[in-house]
């Protein structure tokens, strides 16, 4: 029998995600994005959002529909995000969800955001390896995984104390004066500084932190430190090297991600890794991650790009594994969660 043809529906925070996948094999993926109506707030505004999935929610999902050359009665099953996110949008993206679920007819799926980005990345690169360590890193997550695999081992062993990485960047940009959202403006931004020129703190890394927050990360305070030293240069009337504080500020968050990510690689003895997450687009991420695999012997899985961002085509991707599995699906009257463990892949 063919592998099934799933619906995958995204709406967690600002990106309206459509995607569309047979097996592993990505037959569409469609975004729509509120990010332009929530720069001027310098971060997402939920009831903006909110409001931006239910215009796009028929436009997204007809252009996915066109690129996979199907109709909606072609359609075996139907996989929405259950939650994390903003409770909102996730209402949002559940209830166009039903509603074809329920007129088609068809099972449903409601899965977990953070498992769905971990395993999008079979549609580019395979099955994924048993067991691996999985991190995730976007403006919303910064989450440390060990992963047996997908369906019913998934084990969060660190996760950020306050602000996702994601935030800091996006608040250190507001600082800088760079545009929303902060990554991509800080990574640019970063190529033209000294990653080395201010010692931005590293936190939760000194030897007394290991007991308790060995896997755990800490962003709050980095931003804390890059806002003192901006306030202080200009109360000196100094000009402020943005390109330098960025690619300062840039190093210290991914020393801190490469140094948690790797010591726990070591500590559990798994040597497949996998990044995913809006932040894994980050090139200095991209670099650091990359040579010190290479001195760990560590097997790295990094999404493009544009399957590292909030999609559709994640949701679809574990949706897929679960149905092609025998996982009994969701019946309509689930209800999504906003702070969804990892332990629960489905709701």
């Amino acid at each position: 029998m063919a592998d099934p043809i799933v619906l995958g529906i995204e709406s967690s925070c600002d990106e309206t995600g459509i995607g569309v996948v047979q097996g592993t094999t990505l037959l569409a993926h469609q975004v729509a994005t509120s990010v332009e109506e929530h720069a001027r707030f310098g971060g997402v505004v939920p009831e903006i959002a909110s409001r931006a999935h239910l215009e796009s929610f028929v436009p997204t999902l007809d252009r996915a529909l066109a690129e996979s050359s199907l109709e909606l009665s072609d359609i075996d099953a139907v996989a929405v995000t259950g939650g994390p996110g903003l409770i909102g949008a996730l209402l949002v993206g559940s209830s166009g969800a039903k509603a074809l679920a329920w007129s088609l007819d068809r099972p449903i799926y409601a899965v977990n955001h953070l498992v769905a980005h971990v395993t999008v990345d079979e549609l580019e690169h395979g099955r994924l390896p048993e067991p691996m360590i999985a991190l995730l890193v976007s403006g919303g997550h910064t989450s440390l995984m060990r992963v047996g695999n997908v369906i019913d081992d998934v084990e969060t062993v660190g996760s950020t104390l306050d602000d996702a990485v994601g935030e800091a960047f996006d608040k250190v940009a507001r600082l800088l004066g760079l545009p929303f959202p902060g990554g991509p403006s800080i990574d640019r931004a970063a190529q033209e500084g000294d990653p080395e020129a201010i010692a931005f703190p590293r936190a939760l890394t000194a030897a007394k932190d290991q007991s308790q927050h060995r896997f755990n990360f800490s962003f709050s305070g980095l931003k804390t430190a890059v806002a003192r030293w901006v306030e202080d240069r200009q109360r000196q009337g100094l000009d402020l090297p943005v390109a330098d504080v960025a690619a300062s500020f840039q190093q210290a968050a991914v020393d801190v991600l490469m140094m948690k990510t790797f010591d726990a690689c070591d500590y559990f003895g798994i040597s497949d890794l996998q990044i995913g997450g809006g932040v894994a687009a980050n090139s200095a991420l991209r670099a650091s991650v990359e040579a010190r695999a290479l001195a760990a012997g560590v097997s790295v899985r990094i999404p493009s790009p544009h399957l590292c961002t909030d999609n559709g085509a994640m949701v679809a991707a574990l949706g897929s594994k679960l149905a092609r599995a025998g996982v009994p699906p969701n019946g309509l009257n689930f209800a999504v969660r906003s702070s969804l463990p990892t332990s629960s892949v489905v709701l």
